[in-house]
């Protein structure tokens, strides 16, 4: 049984307002441009209209959520790098030495770390308070060979995310959230619950990761095809499939989204995991999907087709595969803009310019 913590979040998450989106639009009209200049800007800023309930709405303050987690399918050789880089870099984190770290001082956003399951902690790091300290286990089980994790500690992998999301955008006012993970074989994890989800075949969905050579690669397409051999025909709901092949971290950040769109707040997805992430809040939740913006498109496989099954188009294309939520970022200062524009540039009658000649 579904928790009932669960189940009212979902029924709490409200729609975008489309009157307000309209409002925003009419707006927009009157602004000193030749209608539709500003392109996906506008989009931006109607889309903060609908959730905020305002035409002047506001880009900030923003948050860079970094979730961590460990993987026990990472003893099947599916990464480039052996599992105790997650604890190394939740340390590089919590330094401020990360991409991530450098490219929110840049877009003025406050990132915090969260620790669902790191194996292998740095002595350092316990008890150190700016860590968010839930570990669920240390790590999820090898899921070639058996559930990642029970359905009870699904649940609380997701509830975590939820309470932080509800408390990150009500109590400390977030008005825009952004997903970055971490953790040693999480491309895997988030490639087989993919295809899991959507029916796409391995191929399409299973990339490199953190860089894994073609053996490597041959590797983890056949530890994906395997696992679903094992775990499909017992599956008997979504959370089913979470806890047999999910991570702590991706099912804890789809309750992030839940739990920061019962707020009305914007949920900025980054690559391939947090996007995997978004879709399993959109399939518990459908009402949540006008809450989503996807920041970029990656070169992993299965980050275009868990863009497209969401029904998001990426705001930018750089070739990034970094994760830990750099794309996001990266797209925050898109989202302050296009609110800023909203509330800031002037109309054609406050301006004194003249409108389109009409004919």
């Amino acid at each position: 049984m579904v928790p009932s913590e669960i189940l009212q979040a979902i029924e709490a998450v409200a729609r975008p307002d489309a009157e307000w989106a309209a409002r925003a639009g009419s707006r927009q009209a009157r602004l000193t441009m030749p209608p539709g200049s500003l392109g996906r800007l506008l989009e931006l800023g109607r889309q903060l209209a609908s959730l905020q309930l305002t035409d002047q709405p506001v880009g900030t303050p923003a948050l860079v959520a970094v979730f961590a987690s460990d993987h026990g399918v990472a003893a099947s050789g599916v990464s480039a790098y052996p599992s105790e880089v997650t604890g190394q870099m939740v340390a590089n984190y919590l330094a401020g030495g990360a991409a991530v770290n450098v490219l929110a001082r840049r877009a003025g956003a406050m990132v915090r770390v969260v620790d669902l399951g790191v194996a292998a902690l740095p002595d350092s790091l316990k008890g150190d308070d700016r860590l968010g300290s839930f570990p669920i286990a240390a790590g999820t089980r090898n899921f070639l060979y058996e559930p990642a994790m029970t359905r009870a500690d699904a649940f609380r992998a997701f509830v975590v995310g939820l309470r932080l999301g509800d408390q990150w955008t009500k109590r400390d006012g977030f008005r825009v959230v952004a997903l970055g993970e971490m953790g040693i074989g999480n491309t895997t994890s988030a490639s087989a619950l993919l295809a899991a989800l959507t029916g796409a075949p391995v191929e399409q969905v299973v990339g490199r990761g953190t860089g894994v050579d073609d053996d490597g690669y041959l590797r983890k397409c056949g530890v994906i095809v395997e696992a679903l051999a094992r775990h499909g025909p017992g599956v008997v709901d979504l959370w089913d499939t979470l806890a047999r092949l999910g991570g702590f971290e991706i099912i804890g950040l789809a309750g992030l989204a839940l739990g920061a769109a019962r707020n009305r707040a914007l949920i900025v997805l980054d690559g391939l995991i947090s996007t995997v992430a978004g879709l399993i809040a959109v399939r518990l939740c459908p009402a949540l999907r006008g809450a989503l913006v996807g920041s970029h498109l990656g070169p992993e496989p299965g980050h275009r087709v868990a863009l497209a099954e969401i029904g998001l188009r990426p705001l930018l294309d750089l070739g990034l595969r970094l994760g830990e939520g750099t794309g996001a970022t990266l797209a925050l200062p898109l989202v302050g803009s296009a609110a800023d524009l909203l509330r800031e540039m002037a109309t054609f009658d406050s301006a004194g310019v003249s409108g389109p000649a009409s004919h």
